[in-house]
Formats: structure tokens, sequence, C-alpha cells
């Protein structure tokens, strides 16, 4: 059974309905994802990439996410799936959507870089998650995903069809059978308590990043993960370089680390960010 279609309203926005209808009755896919950007356009650097920030396109084998593949993130961290998603706002379309995450932090996607006016969010697909995931790949740029459980071979083939196809790329909170590529945080230390008092202020982590073809050998960076100014930058870099991208609101909040906030925490931490106008499927 399907339960989303993907319409637009005449101002181009991605407006889910629940819809019911059989297997057979079920019509393909139709990819919105324009041939130039899968070929590699202007925007894409001619080698079909979704951008990411500055700090994490020094870690991953070809500087960017390939579209309509999909990458596993190990240990399922979310900090580092978060900085991972944020450059799609730098895309043309600019649309992302969280699939199964009900403890992603929003205060923390909008720190991180992600427009909550262009993020979908369906909390809790339940065993239906591969088929909201098919739908999603046909109307944004890029998904995050835990999955209802394992797995298997044959699901993740007929998902990297649809990926193909749509061109979006999909952020797997943990392993993921065929990814062209795996990244994952090998250490971390974060900074700011003192004996027992103190505020978080930033997270250091070795990324590594590895897989298929130029990634098989794997590479691998000291990243601020946030820093002390909830930036994502490399370890050695002068703060305030990495830029405006990337950055949280308030370093030190429960939202700060992509975890779920209670409802004050994303009032005052996601202010002017959209978040009254996210949508929730």
């Amino acid at each position: 059974m399907n339960l989303c279609e993907r319409m637009f309203d005449p101002g181009g926005v991605p407006v889910f309905e629940s819809v019911f209808e059989s297997t057979a009755e079920r019509q393909p896919l139709r990819p919105v994802v324009s041939a130039a950007a899968l070929g590699g356009g202007e925007g894409s650097g001619g080698r079909g990439l979704l951008p990411v920030l500055p700090a994490l396109g020094e870690v991953l084998p070809e500087g960017g996410l390939r579209r309509g593949t999909a990458v596993s993130v190990g240990g399922a961290d979310l900090g580092l799936l978060l900085a991972l998603a944020a450059g799609v706002r730098e895309s043309d379309g600019g649309w992302a959507a969280a699939v199964g995450l009900p403890e992603l932090g929003l205060a923390a996607a909008a720190g991180y870089g992600l427009d909550l006016r262009r993020l979908l969010v369906a909390d809790d697909p339940g065993p239906h998650w591969a088929e909201v995931v098919s739908v999603l790949a046909g109307a944004v740029e890029l998904i995050m995903l835990r999955p209802d459980g394992p797995v298997v071979p044959k699901l993740a083939a007929r998902l990297a069809a649809v990926l193909r196809r749509s061109g979006c790329v999909l952020l797997v909170a943990g392993p993921w059978p065929g990814a062209g590529l795996r990244l994952g945080v090998r250490s971390a230390r974060w900074f700011g308590l003192g004996d027992g008092h103190g505020r978080l202020t930033g997270r250091q982590v070795e990324v590594v990043a590895e897989g298929r073809g130029s990634a098989v050998r794997g590479h691998t960076a000291r990243l601020w993960l946030p820093d002390e100014h909830g930036a994502v930058r490399a370890v050695g870099e002068p703060a305030g370089a990495a830029g405006g991208t990337g950055t949280f609101s308030g370093i030190g909040t429960a939202g700060a680390v992509g975890v779920g906030e209670t409802e004050e925490d994303v009032a005052s931490g996601a202010a002017g960010t959209g978040l009254e106008r996210m949508a929730v499927v």
C-alpha cells in the first residue's frame, strides 16, 4: 500500500496526501531531478555531485555526495548525518527529508544549515519505511533514514534502482547493503565540561570515509563537529574560516548534538528558521 503521493501546488511546493491503492494499480515513479543534475550539470562540477560543507568535502573521495547513491553512516552518528545533509540547501532544489528519525533535533538540523521550510519529516513510518523512501525519492534531493530493522540485500537493491532513477541521495543511519560509501566517527571527544560543571562547547572527531572505487583505501580527517561557535571545520583551521554554513545558534543545548529537544529547546534554538512552516508527513 502506498502511504503518500507526491503532488505540486501552483507554487511548486511538494504536498503529500495519504492514498491507498493496490500493488497492481501502482504506477512507476517519475523522477523529478533534471537530466542536467544527473549528468553533471553546471552546479554539480560535472560529476553529478550533491554539495557538502567544505570541511566534509575534504574527507569525501569526490568532494561531494554522488547523486543517486546510498551512503551509510556507521554508529548512527546524528551529528555527522546532519552535517552531511546540510549541503543540500546549496543545490537548486534544496529539499530534504528525514524518515524514521523521531529523535532528530530540529534545532540541531537548523544549526547545521538545513532549511526547515524545506525539510519533510516522517517520524514513524513503521514497516512501510521503504515505500515512504521510494515516494520521497521522487520529490526531494536527499533523504536521511533509519530503517525499521535490518535491511535485506534484495530490498536495498530495489531502492538503489529508485535512487538511480531519481538522483536522490540516501543517507542511512547504520549499515546498508551495497552502500557505495561508508562514513563513521572513529573517535570523539567533547570539550567544555570541567570537574562536574561547565557546558559543552564543541566536539572533536576523527571521521573516516571508505567504500568502493576511489574510496576503497579510505580517507580520514579530524574535524570539529561542531566547534565552540557551532561550525563544522577541520581541526587546525582558524575559527570562523568555515563561513556561515553549518553553524549552530545555540551550542550546549540538547539540540546541538542532534537528539530530541523539548518544545522549549526547539522554540528558542530554531527561531527564525521556518520551524513553524516545516512539513510533516
